[in-house]
């Protein structure tokens, strides 16, 4: 079995390669709609520090995606997202784990 699982994976890494090679196209890709930061953080009447320590980001950088000079990847475009739909769930969470770490 475990020969099996490491041919899975090496032919999984050949493909990948082709694919950032520009050889094959992915078989899916994904695309997350990014939010206008500027207009969510003022919509939720946040300064840039309260929003930037909310999500665990320096200012510099929350400044360079309200700019356009960076764009957002990942979770931190799913965490915005959900922060656009429901504030007070964000908060709650991230409360409850501070107190969790606290008391780890």
């Amino acid at each position: 079995m475990r020969k099996e699982l490491f041919e899975d994976l090496f032919d999984s890494v050949q493909e990948g390669v082709s694919i950032l090679k520009g050889e094959k196209e992915p078989s899916r890709t994904f695309v997350l709609n990014v939010p206008d930061i500027k207009e969510l953080r003022e919509k939720k009447k946040m300064s840039q520090a309260e929003l930037a320590s909310l999500i665990g980001i320096s200012v510099k950088t929350l400044q360079n995606w309200e700019q356009r000079r960076r764009v957002p990847r990942g979770p931190a475009v799913r965490l915005l997202q959900i922060i656009s739909t429901d504030l007070n769930a964000v908060r709650k969470a991230l409360e409850k784990i501070k107190k969790a770490e606290s008391t780890a």
